[in-house]
């Protein structure tokens, strides 16, 4: 099961935050169509916010097409992204671990790595 992270200091709005880990969770194999995603409760009680706010995370997704809620029983994926195989059994991860531990040991912080992350993504994908 999933368990999300809020980080209060990205700018980015909590339940906007839920929704981009489902995604990635999909993206990366951890969440299949018919997985069961945490109760809204729960998920409040962890991140320690207000229900509402999970709920509406909850309604984007199932908007998007990604969950979708069984009234009494959960909230379930209802679709994963079409991927040969998923970016968690791929060698672009391993390589990717590996240049994340050659910049923290030359002494990059979170903020750096992000700036370079987000300058080579303008380069190579422009449109995004």
């Amino acid at each position: 099961m999933v368990e999300f992270r809020i980080d209060r200091q990205s700018g980015m709005a909590a339940y906007l935050q839920i929704v981009q880990q489902v995604r990635e969770a999909l993206r990366l194999g951890i969440l299949a169509a018919g997985d069961q995603l945490p109760t809204a409760a729960r998920v409040a009680a962890v991140t320690k916010l207000n229900p509402n706010t999970t709920l509406k995370a909850y309604r984007e997704l199932e908007h998007l097409g990604l969950v979708e809620a069984r009234p009494g029983v959960g909230t379930f994926v209802s679709a994963s992204p079409a991927r040969p195989r998923a970016l968690a059994d791929s060698p672009l991860r391993g390589e990717l671990a590996d240049w994340m531990g050659r910049a923290r040991r030359e002494g990059l912080d979170w903020t750096d790595v992000s700036a370079l992350i987000t300058a080579a993504r303008a380069e190579h994908y422009p449109a995004v």
